[in-house]
């Protein structure tokens, strides 16, 4: 990445990180100690899975998924998005204020931030997002705020869809213009020897594929981190929020992971 620190940062919260209370107080204690050093905007996207899969079985509802995408009938939309947009959203957000931080909590639809539409009739209220009109959320980090958004949207009729917390992050920065780092428990791609390769394009990681370097629930991170990476035009990283010391060199646009290369 470069060290571009005039450029906005997204950075997409992986489900493991909600579970652990002490990494997100990690997380937000390093974000508050870089921002009053800094001027670089840092806005916060996440999903919340785990609380979803929890609420689904309290409450004895099936849980579907088809090509990695959970499926939502859209008599489970209410519920899924009180998880993600309320439970998960709210929670992130205390724990952002506990660490001194003035953080806003939204979804994709406050501002028009991103255009939401269904992704495919068979999985229900599955949505695609676009980007759309950022002025709201800048105007939110023109106040010092930290702005901490829900990958739960709206179409334009109003109907509530989900949209998956990659996809979500790739809209949000897209509209803000902004760099992207997937911020996950993996460091990043390894080769074959262990090593963390810094960065990865659609060829090599595709011969990593093959050459079965790269394996199971990592093939899914890749593609999502290069399509990401094509769509923005720009550079995407995963790296791991396992490391609280790494985490400022990471804000100030140095890379601490894999690099995906458009």
């Amino acid at each position: 990445m470069a060290d571009n620190t005039q450029t906005p940062l997204v950075i997409k919260l992986g489900g493991a990180a909600l579970e652990n209370t002490e990494t997100l107080s990690h997380l937000f204690g390093a974000i508050a100690t870089y921002q009053q050093q800094a001027q670089r905007r840092i806005v916060i996207v996440h999903g919340g899975g785990y609380l979803v899969d929890d609420l689904m079985a309290k409450l004895q509802l099936r849980s579907e998924k088809k090509d990695g995408l959970r499926v939502t009938p859209y008599d489970q939309i209410p519920v899924i998005a009180g998880a993600l947009a309320g439970t998960a959203n709210k929670m992130l957000q205390g724990q952002a204020i506990s660490s001194g931080l003035n953080a806003v909590g939204l979804c994709l639809a406050d501002g028009g931030l991103c255009v939401v539409e269904e992704l495919d009739p068979e999985l229900g209220a599955v949505g695609k997002a676009t980007p759309g009109n950022a002025a709201v959320v800048q105007a939110i980090l023109a106040a010092n705020a930290l702005p901490i958004i829900s990958s739960i949207g709206l179409t334009l009729d109003g109907q509530m869809m989900n949209v998956n917390a990659d996809q979500a992050a790739v809209a949000v920065a897209g509209a803000l213009d902004a760099e992207l780092v997937l911020l996950s428990d993996v460091s990043g791609v390894l080769d074959g020897k262990g090593h963390l390769l810094h960065s990865l394009d659609d060829d090599q990681a595709q011969k990593l594929i093959a050459g079965k370097v790269i394996t199971d629930g990592m093939i899914v991170k890749v593609n999502a981190a290069l399509e990401a990476a094509k769509e923005l035009g720009r550079a995407v990283e995963v790296a791991t929020w396992r490391y609280p010391e790494k985490l400022a060199t990471l804000f100030a646009g140095q890379s601490i992971g894999t690099r995906f290369l458009p």
